[in-house]
């Protein structure tokens, strides 16, 4: 099942933005992860679907929050103080396996992803 994310844009450094990703629930680990142009795909943050415990990047910590509201099966992340280094393609990703959220993230561990949403922060 292919998710699907909205809530990407354009803003100026110091800004918010919130992402969401639909048909996330019943998978142990639910991440985002961002790619910028001419970088690998790397993990920002995830959240364990069973209990909840949340895990981010050196990079976002303090600045982004990822969460799940099971009872409209959809996934979050809220940015908040964006920097021009965040601006990248964002992507939603689960997978069925808790060892997934082993940190740091690697992406060949999760079978499902969104189609990714543009983030620019100038």
């Amino acid at each position: 099942v292919q998710l699907v994310e909205s809530g990407g844009g354009s803003v100026q450094a110091g800004g918010s933005l919130r992402l969401s990703c639909e048909r996330t629930s019943g998978y142990y680990c639910i991440a985002w992860f961002r790619q910028a142009p001419g970088k690998e795909r790397e993990g920002v943050a995830r959240i364990h679907g069973a209990h909840g415990s949340t895990f981010y990047a050196d990079s976002v910590k303090g600045r982004f929050t990822i969460s799940q509201d099971n009872t409209k099966n959809t996934l979050y992340l809220q940015m908040n103080n964006l920097k021009p280094v965040d601006t990248a393609t964002y992507y939603c990703a689960a997978a069925r396996s808790a060892f997934s959220c082993s940190w740091p993230l690697v992406s060949a561990r999760f079978e499902n992803w969104g189609q990714g949403t543009q983030v620019t922060v100038s």
